[in-house]
């Protein structure tokens, strides 16, 4: 079986029933393939075609059904030197055959132009339209490196939203700490409980002095009845007297001060209160102080995790480093940061329009190197000098690269209209 080159191009172009294209035959000339025509003529399905045929479902998942509407099957043969690629759908099947030069087949052929295609979709004016973060998104796509680079940036993100929050936990608790009540010097380091005085016996006496003054009230009361009704009260006036005989006792104790005695218990009481509160103050201070230092214990702990996720952190962009030092970049010069792609340590954004597309090219010539063959989606933006760095380009490194462009005047490149070559110009497009 014939070798296959390494420098394939497309020799010629057929195609049938494919998406808006009724049937085409193109023999391509020169390094620039402009495919022109009107808007909706089938310009887009020619580049298609070329895509289809080698990358097959691969290149057809926005595409369900490629066959032209009102056709059983389609087709499309690629010539490619060494090569030919035959591809062919008949209702919600395909076949693909790949035939060398001398006439042997493939028999696994979507593998073996799986090895062969590389980037064929790399579309390098579509990539310098992407935004910062789709760039480096398609670069971190393109190129190989000894660890999963996308899957770094999910870890280090993880980790960074953890130490996040952690530090915030940190910073409330560090303000939760700053407000509450230190511990004092001399502070117990148990709860303590109020010195009280025994009140029973005291009320028991004052109880005692508020009957025997109630009791004397009353025979006093009773003793100036009887006086006034001596006779017919003389039995209750003995027995008042005999009642008023108890004072003074036989010992001369007389009457107990009742005045004296309530003041006793409300100063025994009041000493109480304050015993209380006092108690209640100093364990109040004892639990704030073992809250502070549950609270402080709970800080070191918070900064301690911190800075281990720091230090995930760094192992991780270090992990980042080792593997963008690895990575085997398309271009020279060619890098990323977290905003972007970069050129020459300046964001890619930043280069010139010609710069750009000159970057691009060299990277989708970079990621093709076996297939020669590049396509450009939407021509229509490039101006004469950006066809003129296309034409240059692929003349010096033998590429060849297919232009879709919009074009009304019927005279640049291969015409197609209503889905067939009405006219084939293979002058590059001003």
């Amino acid at each position: 079986m014939t070798s296959v080159d390494n420098g394939l191009r497309i020799l010629q172009l057929t195609a049938e029933n494919l998406k808006r294209i009724k049937a085409v035959d193109i023999t391509p000339e020169g390094d620039v393939v402009v495919i022109s025509g009107r808007n909706g003529q089938g310009k887009t399905s020619v580049l298609d075609a070329i895509e289809f045929a080698l990358a097959g479902t691969a290149a057809q998942k926005t595409t369900p059904r490629p066959i032209r509407d009102g056709e059983d099957t389609a087709r499309v043969v690629l010539d490619l030197g060494d090569l030919i690629v035959k591809r062919e759908w008949r209702g919600d099947r395909q076949a693909l055959t790949v035939t060398a030069r001398d006439g042997a087949k493939y028999s696994s052929p979507q593998r073996m132009l799986d090895d062969l295609i590389g980037r064929l979709s790399f579309d390098p004016l579509a990539f310098s339209q992407l935004s910062e973060k789709d760039q480096r998104a398609q670069l971190l796509s393109l190129i190989e490196t000894p660890f999963d680079l996308a899957q770094l940036d999910q870890e280090r993100q993880a980790v960074y939203d953890e130490r996040t929050a952690v530090n915030r936990d940190a910073k409330r608790l560090a303000a939760q700490l700053d407000a509450m009540e230190r511990a004092q010097p001399g502070l117990p380091a148990e709860p303590v409980e109020a010195a009280e005085v025994p009140l029973a016996d005291a009320i028991a006496e004052l109880r005692e002095a508020q009957n025997a003054h109630q009791r004397y009230e009353i025979a006093l009361r009773t003793h100036h009845d009887a006086a006034a009704r001596v006779e017919e009260l003389r039995r209750q006036l003995a027995e008042a007297e005999q009642v008023l005989a108890e004072w003074p006792k036989p010992d001369g104790t007389t009457l107990p001060d009742v005045a004296a005695l309530q003041a006793k218990v409300e100063g025994l009481d009041t000493a109480n209160r304050q015993a209380r509160a006092e108690a209640a103050e100093t364990n109040r201070k004892i639990a704030a102080a073992a809250e502070y230092r549950r609270q402080e214990q709970i800080l070191v702990a918070t900064k301690g995790t911190a800075d281990d996720l720091t230090e995930r952190l760094a192992a991780i962009e270090q992990t980042k480093a080792n593997a963008l030092a690895a990575a085997r970049m398309p271009i020279a010069g060619l890098g990323f940061d977290e905003h972007g792609v970069t050129y020459k340590g300046v964001p890619f954004s930043q280069c010139s329009a010609a710069e750009r597309l000159r970057v691009s090219l060299a990277m989708a010539m970079a990621l093709n190197p076996r297939l020669r063959v590049i396509r450009i989606t939407d021509g229509s933006l490039l101006d004469s000098d950006n066809m003129r760095l296309i034409e240059e380009m692929a003349g010096q490194h033998g590429f060849q690269v297919w232009v879709e462009r919009v074009d009304e005047s019927g005279s640049v490149g291969v015409v197609i209209e209503d889905g067939e070559v009405r006219l084939a110009r293979q002058e590059v497009a001003p």
